[in-house]
């Protein structure tokens, strides 16, 4: 039976298309490009400009850089690390990290990258001279030299690290700072000004005063890093106790100083001072009170920490610690809510001679006056002096060495004793009674009767 020449088309059509096939998808594969471990972008991950690399991956840019590799060679302009970490404006590396400025953040790193091998000699001899080559962020950068010194320039940048990498297929040389394309500068100004535009504030609807049905003038707002509003025995804990301190205070979650990190450092200061080890421990472990001078200094308040040193503390009884609440009303009494310096304490005492100031521990005060050219707290025998001066000063916290435990007055309270002497009436006697007991004391009987002794 003959087979139809139309059935007989389709078949070789079919073979003809099933031999093709694998030889097109072998074809393609050829064409994928082949990176092997001595190419400039291994160089480049391995090198030890790791903030660019990291930048580049965060990128997405590197299958596009391995087909730019493949097809002919790469000069990569590597900023140093310091560039990126520390020079780098970060409102605007906080812009190129966002995603929706991923576009942004590809021009910008391949704006640092030229598809040609540009080599130390590429550069012109003089100042009068430029070249400008094209990069793969379809920007053109500007090669330049300085006559003086001989410095090599791309743009603006400084060319600190010549020839730091040279791999068969690129290289790479470290410049001193990050180049920005005219575009990316352009976006960045664009979103941080309509960003200042579009945030706004709403406002709550006005209020009336009742009494005098007028408008209620709006508190002005507090502006950041003012001193609280509020006193510093409002913000504290409700009383001492070995439980973590509270919730944030008046100033909320919005502190303005990082208060647990410089109560962190004062304390370390105080063990490495040496001598005032025992001071650090009770603040640290036996109550929770680091913790809550931390927050408040978070919220904005200042403290003068008078620190016993270790051989004050050993004196201290058992009896006097032991009691629920003792060591922090003790650590409260040398807790001053102000900044006072070694300095600033003497010249106070210096002229006006006694000097008393508030502490933590209501209603007590601690007081100072000057004595032997130094500053003394305290009264009597249970005195200290100033010891070791500014310990720990930054600002907000200020710690001062004492040589004693400072403990407050003990508040007598004298009861005065009244007493009450009762007037007591003789009895009046008769004329007749008289005159009986007068003749009985001449006879001598007058002993019987009890009425003539009254």
């Amino acid at each position: 039976m003959a087979v139809p020449v139309n059935v007989m088309g389709f078949f070789n059509f079919l073979l003809l298309l099933s031999c093709c096939f694998p030889f097109s998808l072998a074809l393609q594969e050829t064409h994928l490009p082949q990176i092997n471990s001595n190419s400039v972008l291994v160089a480049l991950l391995d090198s030890h400009y790791t903030e660019l690399a990291e930048l580049v991956e965060k990128a997405l840019l590197l299958q596009t850089l391995e087909e730019s590799v493949g097809k002919h060679n790469l000069t990569i302009f590597a900023p140093m690390n310091e560039a990126l970490e520390r020079n780098l404006d970060p409102e605007f590396k906080r812009f190129l990290l966002e995603p929706g400025n991923l576009k942004s953040l590809q021009t910008l790193l391949l704006y640092h990258i030229v598809p040609a091998r540009i080599e130390p000699h590429s550069w012109p001899n003089s100042t009068s001279h430029s070249l400008l080559h094209p990069t793969l962020s379809h920007h053109r950068v500007q090669l330049s030299r300085e006559d003086s010194s001989g410095a090599k320039f791309i743009g603006t940048a400084r060319v600190i690290n010549p020839n730091a990498v040279n791999r068969p297929d690129g290289v790479i040389h470290g410049i001193e700072q990050l180049l920005i394309p005219r575009s990316v500068q352009q976006d960045f100004n664009n979103r941080r000004s309509l960003r200042s535009i579009s945030a706004v504030k709403p406002e709550g609807a006005p209020e009336v005063d009742p009494k005098t049905h007028r408008l209620k003038k709006s508190v002005p707002p507090v502006k950041p890093g003012a001193a609280p509003v509020l006193p510093i025995y409002d913000a504290m804990a409700p009383g001492p106790s070995l439980a973590p301190a509270p919730a944030p205070g008046p100033g909320g979650p919005h502190h303005h100083f990082n208060g647990m990190r410089q109560v962190k450092d004062f304390i370390q200061t105080l063990v490495q001072y040496g001598g005032y080890n025992e001071m650090a421990d009770i603040l640290v472990n036996l109550t929770s009170l680091a913790t809550e001078m931390g927050r408040l200094v978070s919220e904005g308040y200042v403290l003068t920490v008078l620190a016993p040193n270790d051989e004050a503390m050993a004196k201290l009884t058992t009896d006097q610690l032991s009691e629920p609440g003792a060591p922090e009303q003790i650590i409260y009494y040398h807790v001053i809510p102000e900044y006072q310096t070694e300095e600033s304490m003497y010249n106070s005492v210096r002229r006006f001679g006694k000097v008393s100031y508030d502490t933590l521990r209501l209603p007590h005060k601690v007081l100072a006056q000057e004595a032997d050219g130094s500053v003394k707290f305290g009264h009597g025998d249970g005195s200290a002096y100033l010891f070791d001066p500014d310990i720990y000063t930054d600002g907000r916290i200020s710690v001062q060495g004492i040589d004693g435990v400072l403990f407050p007055p003990e508040e007598k309270n004298k009861e005065e004793k009244k007493t009450i002497k009762v007037a007591t009436a003789k009895p009046r006697r008769g004329k007749l009674l008289e005159v009986a007991c007068r003749m009985l004391v001449a006879i001598g009987q007058d002993s019987r009767f009890t009425t003539c002794h009254v």
